[in-house]
C-alpha cells in the first residue's frame, strides 16, 4: 500500500488576517467529548452505559522564533491582556487543502532567551466553541476577478487560480480600491469583508517606490480559505 501521508511543512497560523511568523511548531486543536453515566439497574451485562456530553475544542499550543517587530505575535501579547475571543486559522499546505478556522483566547506566552541558542516563545490558545475543520477548497475569486482602481496595471492576468499579483501605480497615487467578483463565500479585503461587485475602502499606500501588501481571501462555510496576494507597487517619484 502506498501512503499518501503528506509533509506539513509551510503550514500556517493567521489571527485574522495576520500570519504569526517563524512558528516551527503548532499542536491541535485537541478535541475532546464528555460522557455522561447513565448506568442503571436495567443496563445489559452488568457494563456501564454512557452517552456523548458537552464537547470542547481544546488547545493549540505553538511554538517559534521569537520576533519581537511582528505583528502577529505582538497580537498574541495584547490578546492575553485583554482576555478578548479572536478568530484563528491554521492553513495546511496547499496539496492538502485543508484549514481549522476557530475563536480562542490566548492563555499563555513565555519567551526563552538562552545564552547558547536562539531566542523562542510558546504559547498557548484556548478555543472557545467550534473548531470547523475545511477540507474542500472554497471556489474563490470568479470572472472578472478583482479590479485595482488608479488604472493600476497587474500582472500576471487575473484567474481564479493564480494567487499572487504585482499591481504597478504611477509615482501621484497615494491610495487604491479593490473591487473584488465572487459567486460563493465571504469576501475579504485586508480583513475587512466586501460585497461581490463593490469597492473596499481606500488603502493607503506606502511612499513612492515602495510595495504595499492587499491580501483578497474568499470563505465559504467549512471549506478551506482562499486567499489572493496584490504587491501594489507605486513607481518611485
Amino acid at each position: 500500500m502506498t501512503t499518501e501521508a503528506k509533509s506539513a511543512y509551510g503550514t500556517t497560523l493567521k489571527k485574522g488576517e495576520v500570519a504569526i511568523a517563524e512558528l516551527t511548531n503548532i499542536g491541535g486543536p485537541r478535541l475532546s467529548a464528555d460522557t455522561i453515566d447513565v448506568t442503571s439497574h436495567d443496563s445489559a451485562d452488568g457494563y456501564r452505559e454512557f452517552v456523548s456530553g458537552l464537547k470542547d475544542g481544546g488547545e493549540v499550543s505553538i511554538e517559534g522564533n521569537f520576533i519581537p517587530g511582528n505583528a502577529g505575535q505582538a497580537a498574541l501579547v495584547t490578546d492575553l491582556d485583554d482576555g478578548s475571543a479572536d478568530e484563528y486559522t491554521i492553513t495546511l499546505p496547499a496539496v492538502m487543502a485543508t484549514t481549522w478556522t476557530f475563536k480562542a483566547i490566548v492563555t499563555a506566552f513565555e519567551c526563552s532567551e538562552p545564552y547558547d541558542n536562539k531566542a523562542s516563545f510558546t504559547a498557548t490558545l484556548k478555543i472557545c466553541g467550534k473548531a470547523e475543520l475545511g477540507v474542500t477548497a472554497s471556489a474563490g475569486l470568479t470572472t472578472p476577478f478583482f479590479v485595482i482602481s488608479e488604472s493600476a496595471v497587474v500582472t500576471p492576468d487575473e484567474a481564479g487560480d493564480v494567487y499572487l499579483y504585482v499591481a504597478t501605480v504611477l509615482t501621484g497615487v497615494t491610495s487604491v480600491t479593490v473591487t473584488p467578483t465572487a459567486t460563493a463565500g465571504v469576501i475579504k479585503v485586508n480583513g475587512n469583508i466586501v460585497a461581490t461587485g463593490e469597492a473596499s475602502s481606500p488603502i493607503t499606500l506606502g511612499d513612492a517606490g515602495s510595495n504595499t501588501e492587499i491580501t483578497i481571501t474568499v470563505k465559504e462555510t467549512t471549506k478551506t480559505i482562499k486567499t489572493y496576494t496584490v504587491w501594489v507597487a507605486r513607481a518611485a517619484a
